[in-house]
């Protein structure tokens, strides 16, 4: 079984920063990529970043510029710093880690979501 807890996530002003944080623990032989996505009320989950465990990013257009992802392996946890926050940024953000088993299968797992809002 694979806890994940979110963090940082609250209410800033447009322009404002955030930084999330999410962090793995539990019985796993290791974790390969990690993953930022968010959901907008009326929308659909979307990436907005992710890492693998060597250090490639992979960014949303969207966030391009504004948002980096970066993660610890010793840790087992991957953050979001978010920069230059924009109202449509608004959303529940969600981590995902693709774990790999002690027996080297792989699963996903889900964070339980932080609410980040844009609030002038």
């Amino acid at each position: 079984q694979v806890q994940l807890v979110e963090s940082g996530g609250g209410l800033v002003q447009p322009g404002g920063s955030l930084r999330l944080s999410c962090a793995a623990s539990g019985s796993f032989s290791s974790i390969n990529d990690m993953g930022w996505y968010r959901q907008a009320p009326g929308k659909e989950r979307e990436l907005v970043a992710a890492i693998t465990r060597g250090g490639n990013t992979n960014y949303a257009d969207s966030v391009k510029g504004r948002f980096t992802i970066s993660r610890d392996n010793t840790k087992n946890t991957v953050y979001l710093q978010m920069n230059s926050l924009k109202p449509e940024d608004t959303a529940v953000y969600y981590c995902n880690v693709r774990v790999v088993s002690r027996t080297y299968y792989e699963y996903d797992y889900w964070g339980q979501g932080t609410q980040v809002t844009l609030s002038s």
